[in-house]
């Protein structure tokens, strides 16, 4: 889930804004080992399509019909299971298929391999620095590490608990039936402004909610900056958002300078008194731009999988019951009153396997866009330099060959060692892993245990099982839920 950094998260979701504009317009966006490519080397197996647009519309579809990875696995088994050649957002493309093509992308990066996304997404983004510049993505990471390993992170699960019991004091109690895809943005939207950026006063998170969500509904409009259009809100979205940032930012140094905030309270922090080895610091401008790819990651990847842990445990009470178990045991071996801790989330093991399993069949980020920055051979096929790369998270985790029985709801799997290397990748892997699996782990672990701990659910639609991916997995109508508190 290379959930939590702008580029990662923004290079799926810009996916069928380029598409629409292909289509629409005819228009194009951007006009294991491996070895120098030679005349032998034949390009990938496979077929363009139909002109300017490609194989993009199947692709689409694919996903719209609630089954992202039927696209690569049909085409896998017609032309290879290495690699395949297609079009895609109006580029010649190669998807690679499998754990070996995972190790292969994540291994190479920025060393053959670069970050991209259709350069329509700058005019939302326009001081990203995205893959134009390998080194500023290889320091944000670097600070995203330091920030958000799990050291830096325990110190924030009290917090996550205090925050996750109003939330649903305020969200869910009381209540006989909510819909929980926008319960759970809202849960993720909070927890990310406090951690980023320390903003917890309601007012001040609103503010930045409600523009932010026009902005993120624009980054898979059709791109045409008209009066009233989607996309024409979105960009004056991001700048409301950006201005409202600036403001926390130039507050916060005003802040930092009277001893009244910490250097080390959060990732804001850190960047404005971070500098470069040349002693430059970031501006204020750049420094919201970042806050706000990170606001993007933290909120809709992490609130996804919540949404699906609890369609999954409204439809499988053997599981449910096992994660109330476990979760009612830890709460039992604590004094009323305290939080969760630590040692708490280490013992959730049964709880973090389910989430897994709830990821490997709905998985947040379905995939994401590679560029080669060189010619290079991979398994007997030549990539030319200038072709997108495409991985699919969802090839691999719907794989039968990887995991028996793919369609079946089985947390056993990630028991012991787990899955092998590369197989079940919905935060990336290695180089690559997301820097902020941990936080994702524990703000969806804190979300369980919260959850069960007060209620029995049900759908309110008994067969409504549908869910589409617009880029990511939601449930066709937000998944409402009716609630049966615990009597105790």
């Amino acid at each position: 889930m290379e959930v939590v950094t702008m580029i990662y998260f923004v290079s799926v979701i810009s996916l069928s804004v380029s598409i629409l504009f292909a289509f629409l317009f005819g228009l194009f966006f951007n006009n294991s080992k491996s070895s120098t490519t030679t005349a032998a080397d034949p390009l990938p197996p496979g077929k363009m399509g139909w002109p300017l647009v490609g194989e993009s519309l199947h692709f689409l579809w694919a996903g719209w019909k609630g089954h992202p990875e039927k696209f690569v696995l049909d085409r896998m088994a017609k032309y290879s299971s290495s690699v395949f050649r297609t079009h895609l957002v109006g580029e010649k493309a190669a998807v690679f298929g499998g754990a070996s093509g995972n190790k292969f992308l994540f291994s190479n990066e920025n060393k053959l391999v670069r970050v991209w996304f259709p350069s329509g997404i700058d005019r939302i983004f326009p001081s990203s620095t995205r893959s134009s510049s390998e080194e500023e993505g290889i320091k944000l990471r670097r600070m995203l590490h330091n920030f958000l390993k799990t050291e830096a992170l325990r110190r924030y699960i009290g917090k996550m608990d205090h925050m996750a019991q109003l939330h649903f004091a305020e969200g869910w109690e009381n209540k006989t039936e909510v819909v929980v895809l926008p319960l759970a943005k809202d849960y993720t939207f909070q927890l990310a402004c406090r951690l980023f950026a320390s903003v917890e006063d309601p007012q001040q998170v609103d503010r930045l909610s409600k523009p932010f969500n026009l902005l993120a509904s624009s980054l898979f409009a059709i791109p045409i900056d008209l009066p009233g259009t989607p996309f024409n809100k979105g960009i004056k979205a991001s700048k409301i958002v950006r201005q409202e940032l600036v403001s926390i930012i130039k507050q916060r140094k005003i802040d930092l300078a009277d001893g009244k905030a910490s250097p080390t309270q959060d990732i804001l922090s850190h960047m404005l008194l971070t500098s470069d080895e040349n002693g430059k610091f970031m501006q204020e401008f750049d420094i919201a731009d970042k806050i706000l790819g990170l606001l993007i990651g933290g909120r809709d990847s992490a609130s996804v999988a919540c949404t699906f842990i609890v369609k999954y445990l409204a439809e499988l009470p053997h599981i449910y019951d096992g994660v109330y178990n476990e979760q009612m045991d830890i709460l039992k071996s604590k004094a009323p009153g305290d939080s969760l801790n630590w040692e708490d989330l280490q013992k959730m093991k049964y709880s973090w396997n389910v989430a897994c399993e709830v990821m490997r069949l709905a998985t947040p980020v379905t995939g994401t866009f590679r560029e080669a920055i060189a010619d290079f051979s991979y398994k007997g096929y030549s990539i030319p330099k200038g072709f997108k790369l495409y991985w699919s998270a969802t090839a691999t985790h719907k794989n039968p060959e990887i995991f028996p029985e793919p369609e079946k709801f089985d947390p056993s799997r990630f028991q012991g060692a787990g899955p092998a290397p590369y197989t079940f990748v919905p935060f990336g892997g290695g180089p690559r892993m997301c820097p902020g699996l941990e936080y994702a782990r524990f703000e969806i672990l804190v979300f369980m245990h919260h959850l069960v701990k007060r209620f029995k659910f049900e759908k309110v639609i008994p067969n409504d099982g549908k869910f589409v991916v617009d880029p990511m997995p939601i449930p066709a109508k937000g998944l409402p839920i009716r609630l049966f508190p615990h009597q105790n």
